[in-house]
């Protein structure tokens, strides 16, 4: 345990950090001391004397305690970057992650700044898609659908907090709640991990909603049931594109196939993995 020390001992930053870094890693243990301290990283950096007063300290050791036991750092500070923006985030929906910002990239390509469009998003979580979307694409009209009542609500905190007014909530699952609406982008981060997969039991994972992680005994039961039923919610030339398994790529290709998407294409995240992959939904004449 961090911090075995009386009360009266005098512990200043650096000495706090490096108390911690002996249970935690590095940048785990200064992310939480920004948030104990309400201060940015150069703010460690340049004032490294710097005394924290009892309350800081006792919380700062709760903190690293509890990331310890394996809570995420994300739930712990309440709050996680994502492309530009910092999104709240609480144990009801997964912590987004720089992978997916490669989805918001490529959807972002297809969306034209000077006209509306119309963009789905299924399985909203946090809202961190949606509402990156919504807010570099002010003219375009979003809508972002979650099952979980708990996501849709930290979904609509982050809206307000945002000041993101092109955004439609809706609780539902997947399009049932959509009927006869037509979109002109899907977009989707759904679950795709097989329900065996033991890395599920793993790390950050064991913290964050299973029902947002796992899916079926290969993983595709979800991203299968999205393509089958885009083509009835997308407008003619509409796009899909949805976020996927490290090695689900060539499989996701061939169920879009199935269905008669065209320009069926995969994208590599930052580590070179396949990530993203969608197509154009083939209008027969």
């Amino acid at each position: 345990m961090i911090f075995q020390c009386s009360k009266m001992q005098r512990v200043t930053i650096s000495q706090a950090l490096t108390s911690a870094c002996r249970d935690i890693d590095r940048i785990d243990a200064r992310l939480l001391l920004q948030y104990v301290l309400d201060a940015a990283q150069a703010h460690l950096l340049t004032h490294p004397d710097q005394i924290l007063t009892a309350q800081q300290l006792e919380e700062f050791r709760r903190l690293v305690e509890r990331r310890i036991d394996g809570v995420p750092v994300a739930y712990l500070t309440g709050e996680r970057a994502f492309y530009d923006l910092i999104l709240s985030v609480n144990e009801a929906v997964l912590i987004p992650r720089p992978e997916t910002e490669l989805l918001v990239e490529l959807a972002l390509q297809l969306i034209p700044l000077d006209r509306p469009c119309r963009v789905l998003d299924l399985g909203t979580g946090s809202g961190a898609i949606a509402i990156t979307i919504a807010k570099h694409r002010p003219q375009s009209h979003v809508t972002a659908v979650d099952v979980s009542p708990a996501a849709m609500a930290v979904c609509q905190s982050n809206a307000q907090n945002l000041q993101i007014h092109n955004l439609q909530l809706i609780e539902g699952s997947w399009f049932d709640e959509l009927s006869g609406e037509r979109f002109d982008l899907i977009v989707s981060n759904p679950p795709y991990v097989a329900g065996n997969d033991p890395h599920l039991q793993q790390g950050d994972l064991r913290f964050e909603p299973q029902v947002a992680l796992a899916a079926g005994d290969d993983g595709l039961s979800c991203i299968n049931h999205i393509i089958h039923k885009a083509p009835d919610h997308l407008e003619k030339g509409g796009w899909l594109l949805f976020e996927h398994g490290y090695n689900q790529a060539s499989a996701c290709r061939r169920l879009l196939q199935d269905r008669d998407f065209s320009n069926i294409c995969s994208h590599p995240d930052l580590a070179g993995i396949m990530r993203v992959s969608g197509g154009q939904l083939n209008f027969v004449e």
